[in-house]
């Protein structure tokens, strides 16, 4: 044996990560999971995705499944280049998946102009072709076979169940492409997609990102939140476009804010001593965002597909990641360090 002294091996440690949707905006969730990835010490146990951040969780779970981390972090960065402006798609694709990512904007029209519009126009008569460019993408990048194969790693994909208006979650062993556009399917741009003759719509709905999977389905109780979505503005909107980006939010995060406080409820039980015995477990949730940043490119940058901004969005996400691991990587496996009662205060 070497005289050398032997280096022990890096500690590695479990958690689930939750992606929220957000158009364009997803590009930062890619950031985050790019230093995630890099930095080696997490083991992603379980993925929890939506619209945006149901592509992120499928491409870096293929990408794992190919060849681990490294792996994911270049089908990330492929995946997002492809769908940027100089990427893969061309013409009327183009214009179409500008849409897909979360846009009124089509053409040289803004946004702001083009809304009052828009509500005379329904995805069946814009679209009558249910042209969806996103598709060839996804299937390009997304090996299926090989996912639903993959049992090292879970991986719930939410949509809404448009007859029912209730949250449905697609698992990773059933797992098609049809189920992944589902849960980014914007109702006033693009038709219902059909999986087993039911109509879903997009996730975001009733769950961006869902949680309670994580809670039964995986052993570790600590959730990883990557956040697009601001939950607090101090500001008032006051013009149409303004009051239409903030209603958006306010929905988009209700299904989250209502997770949220069960499992603030749950662990104040736990922690009263209440719910001894039961199967409940004290989850241990964690936040990474950078609402700041974020803020400053506005509700019309969840429209663009420009390479520049992607870019611009993972450079504010890879430090965001960065920034968390280095202030709480201790903490997680011991203590949550998202402060429940103050979010929902």
């Amino acid at each position: 044996m070497s005289g050398q002294a032997q280096i022990p091996p890096v500690a590695r440690k479990r958690v689930n990560l939750a992606l929220q949707g957000g158009g364009a905006h997803g590009a930062f969730t890619w950031g985050v999971l790019d230093a995630l990835l890099e930095d080696g010490r997490l083991e992603i146990e379980g993925l929890s995705g939506t619209s945006a951040g149901a592509m992120n969780a499928a491409i870096i779970a293929c990408g794992i499944a190919e060849g681990g981390p490294e792996a994911a972090r270049r089908k990330l960065a492929r995946f997002w280049k492809a769908v940027a402006i100089d990427g893969d798609l061309r013409g009327p694709q183009r214009a179409l998946f500008d849409a897909l990512l979360g846009a009124w904007k089509l053409g040289s029209t803004g946004a702001a102009d083009w809304l009052p519009q828009f509500g005379a126009l329904s995805p069946y008569a814009l679209n009558p072709l249910d042209i969806n460019p996103l598709r060839d993408v996804v299937e390009r990048h997304v090996d299926f076979e090989r996912l639903r194969a993959y049992e090292a790693l879970k991986l719930f994909i939410a949509a809404t169940n448009v007859h029912t208006g209730k949250v449905r979650v697609f698992h990773r062993q059933e797992l098609t492409a049809d189920m992944l556009m589902a849960s980014a399917a914007l109702p006033s741009l693009f038709k219902a997609v059909e999986v087993e003759g039911v109509p879903y719509w997009d996730g975001g709905y009733m769950g961006n990102p869902v949680l309670f999977p994580f809670f039964t389905e995986t052993g570790t109780a600590d959730i990883i939140l990557v956040q697009i979505n601001p939950i607090m503005r101090e500001e008032t909107p006051n013009t149409s476009s303004e009051i239409l980006e903030r209603v958006n939010e306010i929905t988009f995060n209700a299904s989250l804010l209502h997770e949220l406080r069960a499992i603030d409820f749950v662990r104040r039980l736990i922690d009263a001593g209440r719910l001894a015995g039961t199967h409940y477990k004290r989850i241990r949730m964690h936040r990474i965002s950078a609402q700041d940043e974020l803020r400053q490119f506005g509700s019309a940058s969840k429209l663009s597909a420009d390479w520049a901004l992607f870019q611009q969005l993972h450079r504010i996400g890879r430090k965001a990641g960065q920034d968390f691991l280095r202030a709480h990587f201790d903490m997680i496996g011991v203590e949550g360090t998202l402060d429940l009662r103050a979010e929902l205060a």
